[in-house]
C-alpha cells in the first residue's frame, strides 16, 4: 500500500472527480456513433495495434469509449450500474485510487493487445467490457451482503453474482487452452479475450490485496455522512451569533470569544450540526 501511498502524494491533485461519469458520457457517445456509423469505431478507434504501429495512436486512448452493447435498453440499465458502482467505489476508495484503477485496467488492457500482436502477429480490437466487469469484483469485496433484485423482483446478494462474474472469468480463460478452441484465427481470438480477462483480473487482485483493509462503508452509513456534511456546511453559512462569534457549544453556551484556546467540533452521531466545545464533545448526551 505504501507505493500507492507515494503515487497519491505526487499525484493525487491530477485525479479526476466523478470519474465514471465521464466515462458513462463517453460510452454514451459511443453507442450513439454506432447507430450513426457502426463501421467508424472499428476503422479508426479501436484498440487495433496494427494501426497504433501506423501512427494512429489516438486509438490508445478512443477505444475506451466503446459501449457495453447495442440494444438501448440494456444499454441504459448497464450505464446506470456502471455509474452506480463506480461512484461507490470513488467514495470507498477516494479520487485518486479509483482513477487509477480505472487507467491502470486500461494500461493493462493495452499491454494485452501488443502481447497479442507480438506473439500471434494478429491485431484483435479490445474493448473494456472486462474491465468493467472487473468493477463488479471490487463493488462485491466492499458489499458483498449488498442486495441486487433480479428482474426487479428477486433479491440476490453481490457475493452470489460475484461468484457467478468469477465462473465466466475462469471459463473465459480455460477456454483458451481446449483443444475445441484451438482452430488457426479462432485459436487467436480466445486468446485474445484470456489475456483481456485475465489482465482484468489481475488488476482487481491488486487493488484487493493493497486496499483490503478500507473501512467499508454500507450505502446507509455514506447517506447519513452525506447528511451530515451538509448540515455541517449550511450551519457554518447562517451561523450569526452575538457579538461576532462564530463558534458556540450546545451545553455550556461558550464561544471562541469567551476563551481563544478553546477548540469546537461538530459530533457526527447527533441529529442535526450541532458544536461542542472540547469540554463536552466526548461528554455529553447526543441528540436523537
Amino acid at each position: 500500500m505504501k507505493w500507492m501511498n507515494k503515487l497519491e502524494r505526487k499525484f493525487g491533485k491530477y485525479a479526476i472527480p466523478n470519474l465514471m461519469y465521464y466515462i458513462i458520457v463517453l460510452y454514451a457517445f459511443g453507442f450513439i456513433l454506432n447507430i450513426v456509423a457502426p463501421r467508424f469505431y472499428v476503422d479508426y478507434l479501436s484498440l487495433n495495434m496494427y494501426a497504433i504501429m501506423q501512427g494512429q495512436v489516438w486509438r490508445l486512448i478512443t477505444f475506451i469509449i466503446q459501449p457495453p452493447d447495442t440494444n438501448l435498453w440494456f444499454v441504459v440499465f448497464t450505464l446506470y450500474l456502471y455509474y452506480m458502482i463506480g461512484r461507490q467505489l470513488e467514495f470507498a476508495w477516494g479520487v485518486f485510487r479509483f482513477n487509477l484503477y480505472f487507467f491502470m485496467g486500461v494500461l493493462f488492457h493495452i499491454i494485452a493487445a501488443l502481447l497479442v500482436y507480438v506473439i500471434f502477429g494478429a491485431s484483435l480490437p479490445m474493448g473494456t467490457y472486462y474491465l468493467n466487469l472487473s468493477l463488479f469484483f471490487a463493488y462485491a469485496a466492499l458489499y458483498p451482503n449488498q442486495q441486487f433484485y433480479l428482474f426487479m423482483i428477486i433479491p440476490v446478494k453481490v457475493k452470489w453474482l460475484a461468484w457467478i462474474d468469477a465462473f465466466f472469468f475462469g471459463y473465459t480463460i480455460l477456454r483458451a487452452f481446449l483443444p475445441a478452441y484451438g482452430g488457426s484465427y479462432a485459436g487467436i481470438y480466445y486468446k485474445a479475450l484470456a489475456l483481456e480477462a485475465f489482465v482484468s483480473f489481475l488488476n482487481f487482485l491488486i487493488f484487493y490485496f493493497t486496499s483490503r483493509n478500507y473501512k467499508k462503508y454500507s450505502p446507509k452509513e455514506m447517506h447519513r455522512r452525506r447528511v451530515y456534511q451538509k448540515e455541517v456546511s449550511e450551519a457554518r453559512q447562517n451561523q450569526q451569533y452575538t457579538n461576532g462569534a462564530k463558534h458556540r457549544c450546545t451545553v455550556c453556551g461558550r464561544t471562541e470569544l469567551d476563551d481563544p484556546n478553546l477548540e469546537f467540533r461538530y459530533c457526527s452521531k447527533c441529529n442535526g450540526a450541532h458544536e461542542y466545545c472540547q469540554d463536552h464533545l466526548f461528554t455529553h448526551e447526543h441528540i436523537r
